[in-house]
């Protein structure tokens, strides 16, 4: 399944990327498993990205919690509470 990643503000400083799209490996099937997978990548993406870290995620443009199931080509987002203009 090919997703598309974006990432915003403090998040996207830490991990030196703003987007990207990832074939994701089989088994990945919501946004949390996601966000766990992208902590494998180590260094960074595990700080940013932490279990327990305050982190807001979206799912083609809508709010989602991390049970929210992922579907191939949508767009997940991932970036602090707050974030400015």
């Amino acid at each position: 399944m090919n997703i598309a990643l974006k990432f915003f503000a403090s998040v996207r400083e830490a991990v030196g990327v703003a987007d990207e799209r990832v074939d994701v490996p089989d088994g990945i099937a919501t946004i949390g498993d996601v966000r766990a997978w992208l902590r494998t990548r180590g260094g960074a993406w595990a700080e940013a990205l932490a279990e327990g870290r305050a982190l807001r995620m979206a799912c083609n443009h809508e709010m989602t919690d991390a049970d929210t199931r992922i579907t191939d080509g949508c767009e997940v987002a991932f970036f602090p509470p707050v974030t400015g203009g």
